[in-house]
C-alpha cells in the first residue's frame, strides 16, 4: 500500500513544482506593458500639450468620467446588465465624498483629500450593496426597469432630505484644507494629476478584474445563464458581486468629481438623464470592449463641452450620431478600430483608404447641408426676433432668402447621394477583403 502512495505522493509533488516553475518563469506580456506606459505617459504629458484652462478643465473631467463609464461598463459590457441608474451610485458617492470633505475641513475628522475619492467609493459600494440585492434578483428588462424606478426614487428624495442633499442648491465645500507633501490642491493641475493617478489605477484595476474567475464568470452569466447555473453557479450572486464593485469605481468617480467642481447637486449628478448619458456615451464608445468606455468618457465631455457651447441643437445632433452608430456600427467606436486593424493585420488596408476618403468628404457635404438646415430652423423658431441671419462656420445665413434653404438643401442631397454612392462601393470592395482574409486564415490552418 505504501508503495502505491509514496510514487503518487511523489508524482504529485513533481508536478506542482513544475507548475510554480512554469508560473514563476512565465515571459511578460510586453505589449501590454507597451500600451500601460503610452496611457499613463498620455495622462501625464495632457496637460502639458494642451495648456488653457479650458483644455485642463475637460481632462480632469475626462479623467474620473473613464472610471464611470467602464464601472457602468462591468455591469453593461461584461455583465449583460443594462442600469438605468447608474448614477445613483456616482452621485451619492460625490455626496458622502463632499461630506467627508466639509467635516475633514471643520477639523472633525482627520481624512486627506487624496483619501476622500475611497470614501466616496465606499459610500458608492455601500448604496450598491444596499439596492443591489433588490436589482440583481432580476435580470434582462425586468432589471431595466428596477434601476430605472431607483433612479427616479432617489432623485426624487433630493428634496426630501435637503440635510443630505442640500436642496436644489446642492452642497459646496472647500478642496483646500489640508497638505499632502506640499500640495494643497488649490490649483486645477494639482487636481487634474490626482485625478489622472486615480484614474490610470482604477482602469488598471477594472481591467485585472476581467481576468478574474468573478469577471469570467460574469461573461458566463452574460451569454449563457442558463448553463452557468447548470454547473452549479448562482448568477444571481455572481450579477451582485459584480455590481457592487462596480459602484464602488463609480463611487471613486464621483468623489473625484467633487473634489473637481467644489460643488454637488442632485439634478446634476443622480438625475436619470446623468444615467442615460452615461449609458449612450458607454455604448458609442464601445460596450463589447474595455477601452470602449474610454473613448465614450472623451466622447461625452467633448459634446456636453464643446458641442453644446457651438449649437443648441447640439441634443439633435447626438440623438443623430446615436441612431446611425446603432444602425451601422452597433459595436461602438472601438469595434470600428478593431475591425480596421484586422484589416490591416492581413495587409489589406490600403484598399480601402480611397473608399473611406470618399465616404468622409461626402459625409462632410452632407453634414454641412443638413447642419444649415437645422440651425435655421433653429433659428427661426428660438432666435427669430434677434433677426433673419445666422452665424454659420464662419459666414451668415439669411434665413429669409429662398436662395440660402435652396444652396442648403442641394448641398444636403448631394452629399447623400455621393455617400450613398461611396458606401456601396466600400461595402463591395469591404466584402472582397474579408474572403480574402478568410482564405489566408484557412491556408495558414491547412
Amino acid at each position: 500500500m505504501s508503495s502505491i502512495v509514496k510514487p503518487t505522493m511523489n508524482s504529485s509533488i513533481a508536478a506542482s513544482s513544475q507548475d510554480q516553475a512554469h508560473y514563476r518563469y512565465k515571459p511578460l506580456n510586453m505589449g501590454r506593458i507597451v500600451i500601460w506606459s503610452l496611457f499613463a505617459l498620455a495622462l501625464i504629458v495632457a496637460p502639458m500639450v494642451f495648456t488653457s484652462s479650458l483644455a485642463l478643465t475637460m481632462l480632469s473631467q475626462i479623467g474620473y468620467l473613464i472610471i464611470i463609464c467602464l464601472s457602468y461598463n462591468i455591469l453593461l459590457g461584461q455583465g449583460g446588465m443594462l442600469s438605468f441608474g447608474h448614477a445613483v451610485y456616482t452621485g451619492l458617492g460625490s455626496f458622502i465624498a463632499i461630506h467627508a470633505m466639509n467635516k475633514a475641513g471643520g477639523g472633525e475628522w482627520p481624512i486627506p483629500l487624496v483619501l476622500i475619492p475611497i470614501i466616496g467609493g465606499l459610500g458608492g459600494m455601500f448604496f450598491a450593496a444596499l439596492f443591489g440585492y433588490v436589482t440583481t434578483k432580476k435580470s434582462g428588462t425586468t432589471f431595466a426597469m428596477i434601476t430605472m424606478g431607483l433612479g427616479e426614487l432617489v432623485a426624487s428624495m433630493a428634496l426630501m432630505f435637503p440635510e443630505f442633499f442640500g436642496g436644489e442648491g446642492g452642497i459646496t465645500t472647500d478642496r483646500v484644507y489640508s497638505k499632502f507633501f506640499g500640495l494643497d490642491f488649490g490649483s486645477g493641475l494639482q487636481v487634474y494629476y490626482l485625478i489622472a493617478v486615480y484614474c490610470f489605477v482604477c482602469t488598471v484595476a477594472m481591467f485585472a478584474f476581467t481576468g478574474t474567475p468573478l469577471g469570467r464568470m460574469l461573461n458566463a452569466v452574460r451569454d449563457n445563464p442558463e448553463r452557468v447555473e447548470f454547473v452549479g453557479y448562482n448568477t444571481q450572486r455572481v450579477r451582485y458581486f459584480a455590481f457592487i464593485i462596480a459602484g464602488f469605481f463609480a463611487g471613486i468617480g464621483g468623489g473625484l468629481a467633487a473634489i473637481n467642481f467644489e460643488i454637488i447637486t442632485a439634478m446634476d449628478s443622480v438625475s436619470v438623464v446623468r444615467s442615460g448619458g452615461y449609458l449612450l456615451f458607454t455604448f458609442l464608445g464601445g460596450a463589447t470592449f474595455f477601452f470602449g468606455p474610454i473613448i465614450g468618457a472623451v466622447l461625452l465631455v467633448l459634446a456636453s463641452v464643446l458641442l453644446s457651447e457651438l449649437t443648441k441643437a447640439w441634443l439633435l445632433y447626438l440623438g443623430l450620431v446615436f441612431l446611425l452608430m446603432v444602425m451601422y456600427a452597433p459595436g461602438g467606436v472601438a469595434s470600428l478600430i478593431m475591425m480596421n486593424l484586422r484589416i490591416a493585420k492581413f495587409g489589406h488596408l490600403k484598399r480601402l483608404l480611397m473608399p473611406y476618403l470618399g465616404v468622409l468628404v461626402s459625409a462632410l457635404i452632407m453634414v454641412t447641408g443638413a447642419a444649415a438646415l437645422i440651425e435655421m430652423i433653429y433659428h427661426m423658431q428660438l432666435n427669430a426676433a434677434l433677426g433673419p441671419n445666422v452665424p454659420f462656420m464662419g459666414t451668415q445665413l439669411d434665413t429669409s432668402a429662398a436662395a440660402t434653404w435652396t444652396v442648403a438643401i442641394v448641398v444636403f442631397v448631394v452629399g447623400l447621394g455621393l455617400l450613398e454612392v461611396f458606401r456601396r462601393m466600400t461595402y463591395r470592395r469591404w466584402e472582397r477583403i474579408q474572403e480574402a482574409i478568410e482564405e489566408s486564415i484557412k491556408k495558414g490552418e491547412a
